[in-house]
């Protein structure tokens, strides 16, 4: 029996990942869309013959509504782009090597989250 320590994982298996990584990019997107249509939405929701008072806190409340969009857009700009970096790795063949220790990272940690550069034992180093 090897007790030989893989360094890298196998071509078939950066393929898989691939795969997860590029349907996680397109509901990203699709996700990212949904935020920059909500954010441009005027949000004039015939408000406009109510009581004053109600139009003031209806502006009050969309405009905290537009400020939460764009942060979720900004995160999920964000995450798109650690999944593409993702698969920058991947072509590298860098993929799921922990940037501080140096070994592999966990498949499950990486199918869960497909753009983690750290291992949990690293993780854990941090805090």
């Amino acid at each position: 029996m090897s007790t030989e320590v893989k360094e890298r994982y196998s071509d078939a298996e950066l393929a898989e990942f691939k795969t997860l990584i590029l349907a996680k990019i397109e509901k990203a997107k699709e996700q990212l869309e949904l935020y920059k249509s909500a954010y441009m939405n005027d949000g004039n929701n015939g408000t406009d013959d109510t009581s004053p008072t109600f139009k003031a806190f209806e502006e009050g409340s969309e405009t905290m509504s537009k400020e939460a969009n764009s942060q979720l857009a900004i995160r999920q700009e964000k995450f798109i782009r650690d999944l593409k970096n993702a698969l920058v790795r991947i072509e590298s063949k860098t993929y799921g090597i922990c940037r501080v220790t140096g070994k592999l990272i966990a498949k499950e940690r990486l199918k869960l989250v497909p753009h983690a550069t750290l291992s949990i034992e690293a993780k854990n180093m941090q805090r």
